[in-house]
């Protein structure tokens, strides 16, 4: 265990009013002092103290560790057939989902594990140091468990998603999907995850059935989460509220009582511009819910699928040019609100006892990360106190 201070730092944001300007707690030449894998001081360069390591930020920005709260690493498979199709303006009769759920049941464990790290270090790379990521893509109790248990190798942030759509084998029978998903699928996977998430949409699972599975998986110790109101209106972030979902992910299609519950309950919003940028779909409007005062995260969607993007950085870029968020806001989300979306208060800042992550960027400010949309300006990572890049 060793001291490290970072000094000469242009602008370190904190995520912390008290310390600093704006709801980023901004500092100026400042500093930050690592001891061991949490932050012990802040504060400017010139009162730093004594520590066994120094790092000379030369002038550039430090600002907390990316925290992407919705993902989905544990796949099979390559869907660029689908994507070239959409976006060259041709309908396209593949399976979708179901595509990545036959190639994924045909992988091997190392095959996807293989896969699975390489886009955490791809994420890491660009400024992660915590990602949630779910299963979903198995859609049987042994492919379904065997993702968890290898995600849960990687990450504490584990999701369970059986109810991601109705299993190929129950197409003509979806009463009996969810029975299996709050059964005997749920039994075995609920020791691998912290986390219960619902695909609630049309052709996916409606409002009752959502609540059957997200029930039965708070019996079972998991705490829920929604895939809610992406594609149309629905029933999805009101029953995310009601169940003290800790997100409710995409919120792309709100109606004002949606607005109004985010605002009164404790649930995040958590918009993913990836998944609109892929699919051409309309922008989650961000300015509507952070006027009304709901807390709201920003997270990469990352799925072979419909958002095939590590970057959260990237994230960022879309969200101050389309949907509506000042780059301080969105930079709060990536960081403060994606830790928010995931009930973690240790993370997502650089306070006294948060844990030390932390991205160097190589810029003078925050702001860059919008201004230079698509410039790799991660220029250093330290991950629980440890330089992993």
């Amino acid at each position: 265990m060793s001291s490290t201070a970072i000094v000469n730092i242009a602008t370190l944001v904190t995520n912390d009013p008290s310390l600093g300007d704006s709801p980023l707690g901004l500092l100026r030449d400042a500093a930050v002092v690592m001891d061991g894998d949490r932050v012990v001081w802040t504060g400017g360069t010139s009162k730093a103290p004594a520590t066994d390591n120094r790092v000379d930020a030369e002038g550039r920005a430090v600002i907390p560790g990316f925290v992407d709260s919705h993902s989905h690493l544990v796949f099979a498979g390559d869907r660029t057939e689908e994507f070239n199709a959409r976006m060259s303006g041709r309908p396209y009769s593949a399976g979708g989902i179901r595509t990545t759920v036959a190639a994924t049941r045909a992988a091997s464990d190392a095959e996807l594990e293989a896969n699975l790290t390489r886009l955490l270090t791809e994420a890491l790379r660009q400024g992660t140091t915590t990602l949630e990521t779910k299963s979903g893509y198995g859609l049987t109790t042994e492919d379904e468990a065997r993702a968890l248990r290898l995600a849960a190798r990687h990450t504490d942030e584990v999701t369970y998603l059986g109810a991601h759509i109705v299993a190929p084998e129950y197409a003509d029978d979806p009463a009996g999907y969810v029975d299996l998903v709050t059964g005997a699928m749920l039994d075995a996977c609920a020791p691998h995850a912290r986390w219960i998430d619902v695909f609630c949409e049309k052709g996916a699972f409606d409002g009752d059935q959502a609540r059957a599975i997200l029930t039965a998986g708070r019996a079972k110790g998991l705490h829920p989460r929604v895939h809610a109101n992406q594609l149309s209106h629905g029933p999805g972030v009101r029953l995310a509220v009601e169940l003290d979902a800790a997100s409710a992910d995409h919120c792309t299609h709100l109606t004002d009582a949606d607005v109004d519950a985010l605002a009164d309950g404790s649930t995040v919003a958590t918009l993913l511009p990836g998944a609109e940028f892929s699919t051409r779909a309309p922008w989650p409007d961000a300015r509507r819910l952070l006027d009304a005062g709901a807390t709201v995260a920003l997270s990469t969607d990352c799925n072979p699928g419909s958002s095939f993007t590590s970057s959260v950085p990237f994230c960022i870029a879309l969200a101050v040019r389309d949907m509506g968020m000042t780059p301080d806001e969105a930079l709060w989300s990536a960081t403060a609100g994606g830790a928010a979306a995931l009930r973690r208060t240790d993370i997502g800042r650089l306070t006294p006892g948060a844990r030390a992550d932390l991205v160097l960027l190589d810029a003078p400010s925050h702001v860059h990360l919008a201004y230079r949309p698509g410039v790799p300006l991660v220029g250093g990572v330290w991950r629980r106190g440890v330089r992993a890049l």
